[in-house]
């Protein structure tokens, strides 16, 4: 299963993907994460190449903005995936920003934000309403539900 965690910068989909895969881990599951912020050009080819690559017989969690729909379809041809569209006000994100070591620059949030076509999500976690704690809890229990069905 591929996990998609994707919204605008300083939503927090690094938070709860990191600590989705530290659970799982902790689970004795096998997990790959990978953040778009790994890749400085090409970036959602190379996530999209390092998926599809990659073993199927793990759960997959990537992280970065998916914030144009191609990106988003394109993912979807790799078989189960499920998109998690972590959300959070606009001034959220850009206080959450202005406190990250590798801040993007502020218009970069605000043209994410403004231009994000958000996907059909299979879950959404709005993290303006839910602490950190609660969000990886939701996403645990959908992807205990995704497995099951």
């Amino acid at each position: 299963m591929i996990v998609v965690i994707c919204g605008s910068p300083g939503a927090g989909k690094t938070t709860v993907a990191t600590r989705v895969a530290d659970r799982l881990e902790a689970r004795g599951e096998p997990v790959r994460l990978v953040h778009s912020d790994d890749f400085s050009r090409r970036t959602y080819e190379r996530l999209f190449e390092r998926v599809a690559d990659g073993p199927d017989d793990v759960t997959w969690l990537v992280d970065g903005t998916f914030y144009r729909r191609e990106w988003q379809e394109r993912f979807r041809t790799l078989g189960d995936v499920r998109f998690v569209l972590v959300t959070a006000s606009l001034e959220t994100c850009l206080e959450r920003n202005r406190r990250r070591e590798d801040a993007i620059d502020e218009q970069g949030v605000h043209v994410v934000f403004r231009e994000f076509d958000e996907p059909a999500a299979d879950l959404e976690v709005d993290t303006d309403e839910l602490s950190a704690t609660e969000a990886v809890e939701r996403v645990l229990e959908a992807l205990d539900r995704w497995r099951s069905a």
